[in-house]
């Protein structure tokens, strides 16, 4: 995939690539790439996908920045 072998590392991508049964996702940061893999650094921890079974990719927004104090507003 052309676009994961050229962006820079850092830049946090989706990547959709084919798994035994279907498709997955990993969304992060991409950290790392050789010839014939890359890695992106997931929230669960880094994802190596191989280039050929990647079918989509795209760069990302950062994610949004959450907002403190949990519960729903205090009533009136």
């Amino acid at each position: 995939m052309k676009l994961l072998r050229e962006l820079p590392l850092g830049t946090r991508v989706v990547v959709r690539y084919r798994i035994e049964g279907g498709f997955t996702d990993a969304l992060g940061n991409l950290v790392a790439r050789d010839e014939t893999t890359c890695t992106v650094e997931t929230r669960r921890g880094p994802v190596v996908v191989a280039f050929s079974a990647v079918t989509l990719a795209k760069p990302v927004p950062p994610p949004p920045v959450r907002k403190s104090g949990g519960g729903p507003p205090p009533a009136l």
